[in-house]
């Protein structure tokens, strides 16, 4: 048998596959320890495992499925989902991973993996084809991206995020806004999407329901702002430009 080839199958492994292969988890431990001095075998973390590429040297396993892997609940989510998608002009080395389970964060192969306590448990999906990799879809990504503009997704990521996707699942919006039971999230997707509406097709009934569940305290949408104006209809203080926000620059298209 050889190990290496029997491992390819999997972009991540951890002990329990190579324990399948062998008669003691104490053969089991010694192949894998070869095929790591071979340099055949990359150990991500305590655990964790991936083969090395023949082709470029390389993790087989990308970050999508290494993140996933982590726990058995993991799943990528915030800015990595929407790298995930697709729906982002940015390269970002930060990796965050929703679980149930507590992690320690890591560094492995340049990414530096985030754990992101799981706080409601709907909204994550399997794609098919993708090697394992489980991520929160758009509507729940865009969710979380708001909900933590100020602790993982700044406001000019948002802003980005939320122009390039081109429609939203209200249904699920609701419902996971329900989940959430947040007024100042209630209030920060309303005046964002209403901000946005022509693009994401979004409709009246969802930007009331929102207004209707935000609360009455006046509220900073974002941490920082230097030229701040006032929306008196979502009692929220807002950057003066965040029309023409884009990734922290000034971008001279009107919407």
């Amino acid at each position: 048998m050889n190990l290496y080839f029997e491992l390819l199958q999997y972009p991540v492994f951890s002990m329990k596959e190579v324990n399948a292969l062998y008669s003691s988890e104490r053969t089991a431990r010694a192949a894998v320890e070869k095929l790591l001095k071979e340099k055949l075998v990359l150990k991500i973390r305590n655990g964790l495992y991936t083969c090395v590429s023949g082709e470029n040297g390389g993790p087989v396993a990308n970050r999508f499925q290494i993140a996933s892997a982590i726990t058995p609940s993991s799943y990528i989510s915030h800015h990595t989902a929407s790298e995930y998608y697709g729906i982002t002009d940015q390269v970002f080395y930060e990796v965050y991973v929703g679980s149930k389970t507590r992690f320690h964060d890591f560094e492995f192969a340049g990414y530096m993996y985030h754990y992101v306590k799981e706080q409601i448990n709907e909204g994550v999906e399997s794609p098919e084809f993708s090697g394992g990799v489980r991520v929160t879809d758009k509507e729940r990504t865009l969710l979380d991206s708001v909900k933590d503009l100020n602790i993982i997704a700044g406001l000019e990521e948002v802003l980005s995020f939320t122009k390039s996707v081109n429609s939203v699942d209200e249904a699920r919006m609701v419902k996971y806004l329900e989940m959430y039971n947040n007024a100042f999230l209630y209030r920060k997707i309303g005046f964002i999407f209403s901000e946005y509406k022509k693009n994401i097709g979004i409709s009246d009934a969802f930007i009331k329901l929102c207004k209707d569940k935000s609360g009455n305290s006046k509220r900073y949408l974002s941490n920082g702002i230097i030229d701040p104006a006032y929306s008196a209809e979502w009692n929220l203080i807002y950057p003066k430009n965040i029309k023409s926000m884009k990734n922290g620059e000034i971008d001279n298209a009107t919407f």
